[in-house]
């Protein structure tokens, strides 16, 4: 019977396709938009270097930064958070590489306000440069300093499986190929590693969510299970939870009880163990995920894995929401969302 629903929702989604391309060319309107920050904590540095900048003082460090969009009918609807995953930004979620319409822009289009948030530590949240510095100042050893993360083009094609090797795509990728080199532009270091643990993202996500009085997180690869991670620090504004392609965690009981009173969705693309030199735990991250939601499942709760490659939609790549299909797989998060989420606030 699911089976045979999903036919029915991809068959609607297929027809959606049409008028959301006549929709994309109408003007985009908007009730408001800006930006603000969540969380932060203040830290004692010492002197670094010369001039007024290396007195001793205060820094903040490990907040986030959202932006946001809110629809004229914002408010009939659920926020919805998006965070991005390793060595990218929210510019993850915005134009694609090759210049469409991105799922931040969809979503606002289909009344839903969007919150695009950058990692702590990455991109417009910043990152604490105290140890840095420090080892400069010969007041640490240079075994102290964070490693910085820079992934290369080679690394990134085959992480995201865009073809089996480098520069040579899958027939049926979906990913726009010809646009690539955009993609490379997007990819900046990723400073996880001056973080403390646990990440405060997850703390900030949890409460950007309070904030919103209510929102379904999505996280993506790195930020993956972020959402359950935020879940499991303070649950009380978290509605819904989406997953794409991230490890699964092994979780104690009494933390999958916590996730399954969230309805959870967890994607997964295609071409999982068909890239040469890729990771080889893309297959294990999937069959990971999977017991995660059967043990979700096995607490009472609403959890689902959407495998598109099951659904008859195939060659998507790592990077779902920079897909030529993007839109497709956005219409089915919004159907989701529409039917665990919405029906489930609309209940109540």
């Amino acid at each position: 019977m699911k089976t045979f629903a999903w036919i029915l929702i991809l068959t609607s989604v297929a027809l959606a396709q049409t008028k959301a391309r006549d929709d994309s060319k109408k003007p985009l309107t908007l009730a408001s938009q800006g930006s603000f920050f969540v969380g932060g904590e203040s830290k004692t540095i010492a002197p670094a270097g010369r001039g007024p900048a290396a007195a001793p003082g205060e820094i903040t460090i490990n907040q986030m930064y959202v932006q946001y969009q809110i629809p004229p009918n914002g408010a009939q609807h659920v926020p919805v958070v998006m965070v991005h995953g390793c060595c990218l930004s929210s510019k993850t979620w915005e134009t694609t590489p090759d210049g469409r319409m991105g799922w931040n822009e969809y979503f606002v289009r289909k009344d839903r306000s969007v919150y695009l948030a950058d990692q702590s530590s990455r991109a417009r949240s910043g990152f604490d440069p105290s140890t840095i510095n420090a080892v400069k100042a010969g007041t640490v050893p240079p075994s102290q300093l964070p490693n910085v993360l820079a992934a290369t083009h080679q690394t990134a094609w085959s992480v995201f499986r865009f073809g089996p090797k480098f520069n040579e795509p899958f027939p049926d990728g979906q990913f726009p190929i010809e646009a690539v080199e955009e993609l490379y532009k997007q990819m900046i270091p990723d400073l996880n590693s001056t973080l403390p643990n646990p990440n405060p993202t997850w703390k900030n996500m949890a409460a950007l969510a309070v904030k919103l009085n209510g929102a379904v997180l999505m996280g993506h690869s790195e930020s993956g299970f972020f959402p359950e991670q935020a879940a499991l620090i303070d649950p009380s504004g978290i509605k819904g939870l989406i997953s794409i392609e991230m490890p699964c965690p092994a979780l104690t009981d009494a933390q999958i009880a916590t996730l399954a009173k969230i309805p959870t969705l967890i994607m997964f693309g295609d071409h999982l163990g068909d890239v040469q030199g890729g990771p080889a735990s893309w297959n294990s991250s999937f069959e990971g995920c999977q017991k995660f939601v059967q043990q979700v499942k096995d607490k009472g709760g609403d959890a689902e894995m959407m495998h598109l490659p099951k659904l008859g939609i195939k060659g998507n790549s790592h990077m779902l929401m920079q897909d030529r299909n993007n839109l497709q797989l956005a219409d089915l998060l919004l159907t989701w969302i529409d039917g665990h989420v919405e029906a489930k606030k609309k209940s109540r």
